[in-house]
């Protein structure tokens, strides 16, 4: 079996030198080229065609984002970001996965041997994801001068009087940043209160709700411990933290709580879609995008069993077709549809139950 070759891109000697070594030990992958900065690491691309890249967020000469915004335009090829656990970090992170970067990692204490460990784990298990992925040429960047498109259309059709009992679930991970953003800002300012779990690390996910909290007609926001889930607004697992619904009295609250990954992750989404098969049930909406792995496909069933309605993404608009596979091979699916039908398909279908709140006979 051929290995994927991998080019490392870091301006720091040592982070190249323990990427290489971290790469080379593993059986199914090699580092075939490690460059300190863009200019390098594009002939190295010309000349080895690696089947991954890993790309330090800021570097000399030309940042990483500008590099990877040439990059996606004129050779699209799987990227894995190498980000620093900070706010500017995070902010930079997320431009990388709109520009079409596959993941990202976050980059430990050079020196401390936990967080060493935890980055060989991360960016292996990371390449291999990326090797897999769909990759699509980006946009044209716009001429100069040129007025930016808008991030959302201009219109979005009302979902009409709606139960405050309905709730919308979204699971995602791999590419899953980009698929919750093209759901959320094509939903209306009314429409039910949407939970979202995404697959991220701690420090990154304020960043991901703030930026989406500019960009959507709802509100959106990182879930906090015994908040009230609100109509109009949407709420993101906080990174290390399972995010979950329950009742109070006439209310919906969010449980925010720390504990042990479940399917290896946390925030996990089968947390928080057997809490919406548990509480919310037939008022329950769910939606599982593009990721890796199998997370949330039984709790998606559970949902469906409970009387929730779910739509899954379809495997020629996922990044990785992972747990939208597994969630459909479950039985969870009531409808599989391409990324840009599935906001539309929603409203659809909560303005045809709009005002009724569907309860179990």
């Amino acid at each position: 079996m051929a290995k994927t070759r991998v080019v490392v891109v870091d301006d720091s000697a040592l982070v190249r030198s323990i990427l290489t070594e971290i790469i080379n030990k593993q059986p199914d992958m090699e580092c075939i080229g490690a460059a300190s900065d863009p200019l390098v690491a594009r002939e190295m691309i010309r000349n080895l065609n690696p089947d991954v890249i890993t790309l330090d967020v800021e570097m000399p000469r030309m940042d990483g984002i500008d590099f990877l915004s040439r990059l996606m335009r004129l050779r699209p090829m799987p990227v894995v970001m190498v980000s620093t656990l900070t706010e500017r970090g995070a902010e930079v992170t997320l431009k990388a996965l709109e520009l079409g970067a596959v993941d990202f990692v976050a980059k430990p204490k050079i020196g401390v041997a936990d967080g060493i460990r935890q980055l060989a784990a991360d960016i292996t298990e990371k390449i291999r994801i990326a090797a897999r992925a769909h990759i699509r040429r980006a946009p044209p960047a716009p001429a100069a001068g040129a007025p930016a498109a808008a991030a959302a259309p201009t219109q979005v059709a009302s979902v009409g009087r709606l139960s405050t009992e309905k709730i919308v679930f979204i699971g995602a991970s791999t590419g899953g940043t980009e698929a919750t953003k093209d759901v959320l800002i094509n939903l209306p300012a009314d429409c039910p209160a949407v939970c979202i779990t995404q697959h991220m690390p701690p420090g990154f996910t304020a960043s991901y709700a703030q930026r989406l909290d500019g960009l959507c007609r709802i509100r959106v926001k990182e879930a906090s411990d015994g908040e009230r889930i609100l109509p109009g607004h949407g709420y993101i697992a906080p990174g290390g933290k399972h995010f979950s619904v329950e009742r109070s009295g006439a209310n919906y609250i969010a449980r925010v709580q720390d504990g042990e990954p479940v399917n290896r992750h946390k925030p996990s989404v089968e947390v928080l879609f057997n809490s919406a098969a548990r509480v919310v049930g037939p008022n329950a909406l769910g939606i599982m995008l593009t990721g890796m792995g199998a997370d949330g496909a039984r709790a998606m069933r559970a949902m469906k069993d409970a009387g929730a309605y779910n739509l899954v993404q379809d495997e020629a608009s996922c990044v990785v077709f992972g747990m939208p596979r597994e969630a459909i091979a479950a039985g969870a699916a009531d409808e599989v549809l391409p990324l840009g039908q599935i906001a539309p398909r929603l409203i659809e279908r909560l303005r045809s139950t709009a005002g009724m709140s569907m309860n179990r006979v």
